[in-house]
């Protein structure tokens, strides 16, 4: 018995260990010492479930001391080998060929007696109980971003060391039992399977600095060692080494599942740890960390290998499971400048390996029960990252379908107790890959991500720190982990987040806002987002950007296949606000649901959308984005868009502006630093070579409504003094290539816009409510808001069919060469079409609002508010549209790098050759009311109402119709520079159908009007049918050109070629005595108002003192010179 089991050691050493030969086995007794052992690196592997980029470059054991049980305990006793000490060292594979060839002499080492049925000497090795005193592993990883700025950006190498080892085997529940009863699960059993715990005292991770770093001159030459700093203040020499975490201790429960043949089936292993604490993390260790997880994460997911490789060292078996669970993580990131503070709950990762031999997926699954981040160096301390403390989240999240089914169980018994238990996780992540990558349409890679609601504080040194971080760390060269050809998806859900922005008198003291209100109305803005969706797929449906029917993205249509060349991806939230954070005193505003106390909403929007989608032109990889000479599609669409802003909201916005300005001018240095080095020689190119060729950009907005409030002291919100909404607007900017030329389009639809002012004092005869002819729900407010009057509205009742018709319609194209040489094909194309515009009011009522708001002071000049504004703003972030300086002799220089160095030659094409303008204005109204006006009630004919226009005198017109074109060229001189037109425009027609001036129809003078005439009005008003009868008014049409005469080329000079007038219905003026006096005192009102705002506008321009005082006070005096 004692040879047999000496023979089954001998099997069992020859697998683990090279170069072992009888000799050195001598029993002494039970017991048998080895030392100075080199371990089969190959075999090491397979058994671990390393990944093929990793190589076991070195396994050496110091001592091996071997202890057998008594001859009769054999079957129940298992054996002892003790360890003392056990060096690995893992190094990255930079060559699959290495891997390839290495394997080739693996192969009989690893499979070596499997295969051949679970024999004595098998059930033996399963049996053994090991004991390590030492285990150190060293892991170099060379994945990642190998930047090209010196050895600080290399990354570090990786150090781990335990004590106090234990491995030993159990049965299915964990216990430990003799080993027959351990092997007795197996029986009757279609698989073997074997259970192994495996315990740990301690664990400690250092991170090192690559050897590397210590034969470069300007490292080894720096004085102050890792306390040196580069440019941008960051500190990255990695000098002598960091212990990231200490003193874990934890637990394993290994799964062994073979064949009834001994075949490697199943490999399932579950740590579980109870807390990592890191203590005190420094910065350059940080940035090494970063680093390094970096190169560990490409490690693991390289798909570059051959897949011949992994049959044999992906993993021993065929299927493998490692999840890891933590109860709690803290790191404490500490320098002498900050202290960052990260502790998480309920870590759970897993990864899922099923592989076939020739292709393998992975899943892997990773679940954080809480997240808090805090900088613990402010004061007071600051938390940057927290949950939602407001949100009740009880419904798990949606598991992706490609985790169904994806591996069979590997323990028998189920995964019961081994689940994430700390309820809804706030961060889930799963992801699938599939190795080596597929050829498309399969995808390489699938990621889902969703996250619960989350609080984000933005400090301005804290977020400058952790972008700094990042780009150091989280940096992936294209193609590491995937190839170009590849095709992949991601799916990122947001349920909730708050993000706020703070803002104290240190960082303002210089913005416009601390410098006009030193009181600080404002601490800090707020973002409100709500159901945040980013999905990136090639398969994603973009459904706003209605590719099905752009021919030109054929490829992109649905049912097409897609692969590398084609990218989509598409962003939506239910709910975004931007909110400001007042001050104490202020008055407090609550509206919705999600505002706190002493929040003021600026911005709202409901269901917005962004879509992009894009691809290239000749089905290569896109790996430059916007793919050059491609096709681009975007989209933004937005249901419902309120805006509610006043004059310290704008001020303390444009503070925001300027502020994160600086940031980004900061952050942008940061990424200068860790680019530096790797110039792409891309950036050299032609600009024109890297523009797509066809590309859209499209605007949809159903609902807008922008509010312009009263400034107050006490209550930030303030009255609304001006309200301008509007429906269904579609802005849409396309560019095409044509050969030598390109096309610039755009087209903008508006269906309808109403703007209401604020009644000002004065000005009404009575507070009585205003009808409103177009939204009869806008007027005086039910909680006592103030009364709102139209001033410009919409009727977009046709005349001529019930379809309405949109207010404002443009399209116009724009075709402009790239060279000078073909200057004949530059033309300019513009069609508009503004239709159904109403304009109530008049220049007094204009006058009284401009007073109102602060615009004009009491002398008529400039409010002492907008002159300090404007003051502050040419200060501001705003400056440059305050300059007086032509832009043409400004930007001279940069046009022509422009031009020299990215090759466009259309700067300096001038005005279009070829310039086509129409424009066409129907059912116009303009009404002039005064106070009287105004205060009338509603009148009413036959149970009727009439509408506010016909209460007032007013002008209209059916249609005005303007036309401006340049005459052809002369085809005889085509090609010489006297073929070009004199003027832009030289032929100009002018159409005016249905020109009239309509009296009042007020209740005094309602008996004098005939039957005919009141069923005119009501029948303008279209309350039953939609329509409008046409009837009578002036025809006028004027047909101008620009005269030819030679002496006249420095100044244009037009000439009217045709002129007809006409009538075709019958006119009839009928007015009294009282509505002549009435239209006289109002036309001398609106001439005086008129007068009065542009002193007040010329002196705002400080253009007074250039054309007189004299003439101010003229205009200011208009009805005092008429009398």
């Amino acid at each position: 018995m004692e040879s047999i089991l000496a023979r089954a050691l001998e099997y069992t050493l020859k697998y683990w260990l090279k170069s072992f030969s009888r000799d050195q086995f001598k029993l002494q007794g039970r017991t048998a010492q080895l030392s100075n052992l080199d371990i089969n690196g190959d075999a090491l592997h397979a058994s671990m479930g390393l990944p093929p980029a990793l190589s076991v470059t070195k396994a050496r054991v110091g001592k091996l001391e071997i202890t057998l049980p008594s001859v009769s305990n054999v079957q129940v006793e298992p054996i002892v080998i003790q360890i003392d000490r056990l060096d690995v060292v893992l190094e990255e594979n930079t060559d699959p060929d290495l891997v390839r060839s290495s394997n080739s002499s693996a192969q009989a080492s690893t499979s070596y007696g499997k295969g051949s049925g679970y024999g004595f000497a098998d059930k033996i090795a399963d049996g053994m109980t090991i004991v390590v005193g030492t285990v150190n592993l060293l892991l170099e990883t060379r994945g990642g971003a190998r930047q090209q700025g010196g050895v600080a950006w290399i990354s570090p190498i990786a150090s781990l060391t335990i004590r106090n080892l234990l491995l030993y085997t159990t049965n299915e529940n964990w216990q430990v039992v003799n080993l027959k009863e351990a092997r007795d699960f197996s029986n009757n059993k279609k698989c073997i399977y074997v259970f192994k715990k495996l315990e740990w005292e301690f664990l400690s991770v250092d991170l090192l600095p690559h050897p590397d770093m210590f034969t470069d001159a300007h490292y080894m030459s720096s004085e102050n060692g890792g306390n040196s700093r580069d440019d941008d203040g960051a500190k990255r020499l990695f000098f002598g080494g960091e212990r990231f975490l200490e003193g874990i201790s934890g637990y394993a429960h290994i799964t062994v599942q073979r064949t009834e043949y001994n075949n490697p089936l199943g490999l399932e292993v579950r740590l579980h740890v109870t807390e990592a604490i890191c203590p005190a993390l420094s910065e350059p260790g940080l940035r090494a960390l970063l680093r390094f997880m970096t190169g560990l994460y490409v490690c693991l997911n390289r798909g570059d290998m051959d897949p011949k490789v992994q049959q044999h060292c992906t993993e021993a078996a065929g299927r493998s499971l490692v999840s890891i669970i933590v109860d709690h993580i803290f790191i404490c990131i500490k320098d002498a400048e900050f202290q960052l503070e990260l502790l998480m709950q309920s870590l759970f990762f897993s990864r899922a390996s099923v592989s076939d031999g020739e292709n393998t997926k992975n899943l892997s699954r990773i679940m954080v029960g809480g997240l808090f981040l805090r900088d613990a160096f402010t004061h007071p301390p600051c938390t940057l990252v927290q949950p939602s403390m407001q949100a009740d989240v009880k419904e798990c999240p949606h598991v992706p379908e490609f985790c169904d089914n994806f591996c069979p169980p590997i323990y028998p018994l189920g995964d019961e107790g081994w689940h994430f238990n700390a309820g809804v996780p706030l961060m889930c992540l799963h992801s699938l890959q599939n190795k080596p990558s597929p050829v498309p349409p399969a995808f390489a890679s699938q990621t889902v991500i969703h996250c619960q609601p989350l609080m984000i504080n933005l400090q301005e040194e804290s977020c400058l720190k952790i972008c700094s971080f990042l780009a150091d760390g989280i940096v992936v060269n294209p193609g590491a982990v995937l190839p170009d050809f590849s095709v992949s998806s991601i799916v990122f859900s947001l349920k909730e987040f708050d993000l706020s922005i703070p803002l104290n008198t240190r960082q303002t003291s210089d913005l416009v806002c601390h410098r006009n209100y030193p009181s600080q109305p404002f601490s800090g803005a707020r973002l409100h987002v709500e159901d945040l969706l980013f999905s990136h797929s090639p398969s994603v449906r973009c459904k706003l950007l209605n590719l099905e029917k752009d021919p030109a993205c054929f490829s992109l249509w649905d049912g097409q296949p897609i692969d590398a060349s084609q990218k989509k991806l598409i962003t939506q939230v239910s709910h975004l606000a931007i909110s400001l954070e007042t001050c104490g005193g202020l008055t407090e505003q609550k509206i919705s649901s999600y505002l706190s106390p002493g929040l003021w909403t600026c911005v709202e929007l409901q269901k917005a959308c962004f879509e992009a989608a894009m691809v290239t032109a000749d089905g290569s990889p896109l790996v430059d984005v916007p793919p050059p000479g491609g096709i681009v599609r975007i989209g933004v669409a937005c249901q419902q868009y309120l805006s509610n802003t006043s004059v310290e909201q704008l001020f303390f916005v444009l503070d925001l502006y300027t502020y994160f300005g600086r940031i980004s001018d900061r952050i942008m240095k940061i990424g200068k630093v860790n680019r530096q080095g790797s110039v792409s020689v891309a950036s050299h190119e032609r600009l024109l070579e890297k523009v797509p060729s066809d590309t859209a950009v499209s605007l949809a907005v159903t609902d807008l409504q922008l509010n312009f409030l009263e400034s107050s002291s006490a209550n930030m919100q303030g009255m609304p003094l001006v309200k301008f909404s509007g429906e269904d607007l579609f802005v849409k900017v396309s560019h095409r290539t044509l050969g030598g030329a390109f096309a610039v389009s755009t087209n903008l639809h508006w269906s309808s816009v109403e703007v209401e002012c604020v009644d000002a004092e004065g000005t009404l005869a009575h507070e009585d409510v205003i009808h409103n002819p177009v939204r009869h729900d806008l007027l005086a407010s039910a909680n006592g808001g103030p009364q709102m009057r139209s001033v410009f509205w919409t009727d977009s009742c046709s005349r001529d069919s019930l379809k309405p018709v949109p207010f404002l319609e443009i399209s116009a194209v724009h075709v402009m060469p790239y060279n000078v040489q073909d200057v004949e094909c530059h033309s300019l194309n513009v069609y508009a079409k503004i239709a159904g515009v109403r304009l109530g009011g008049g220049m007094n009522y204009t006058e009284a609002l401009l007073h109102r708001f602060g615009i004009l002071g009491p002398n008529g000049g400039p409010g002492d508010g907008l002159s300090r504004g404007l003051e502050h703003l040419s200060s501001g972030p705003l400056a440059k549209l305050f300059r007086a300086s032509p832009l043409v002799e400004a930007n001279r220089e940069e046009d022509g790098y422009l031009k020299e160095e990215l090759g466009i030659g259309g700067l300096d094409l001038g005005r279009p050759d070829d310039i086509a303008i129409n424009l066409e204005m129907e059912d116009w109204l303009f009404a002039l009311e005064g106070a009287q006006e105004v205060g009338e009630e509603c009148l009413s004919y036959n149970g009727k109402d009439i509408r506010r226009e016909d209460r007032c005198w007013h002008t209209t017109f059916q249609s005005l119709k303007v036309k401006a074109k340049n005459s052809s060229r002369d085809i005889s001189n085509q090609g010489t520079s006297c073929a070009r037109n004199r003027y832009p425009v030289e032929f100009v027609t002018v159409c005016v159908e249905g020109l009239r001036a309509l009296k009042p129809c007020t209740a005094n003078i309602q008996m004098e009007v005939s039957p005919r005439e009141m069923d005119s009005i009501i029948r303008r008003k279209g309350t039953s049918t939609g329509t409008i009868e046409t009837s009578g008014g002036v025809n006028l049409e004027v047909n101008m050109v620009m005269s030819q005469d030679e002496e006249s080329v420095e100044m244009a000079k037009w000439m009217v070629e045709n002129l007809r007038f006409s009538v075709k219905d019958p006119v009839e003026a009928v007015v009294t005595r009282d509505e002549l006096e009435h239209l006289t005192y109002l036309c001398r009102s609106e001439f005086d108002s008129m007068g009065r705002i542009a002193a007040g506008i010329l002196r705002l321009l400080k253009l007074d003192k250039s054309i007189g005082q004299a003439t101010i006070d003229q205009l200011s005096n208009l009805a005092l010179h008429e009398e």
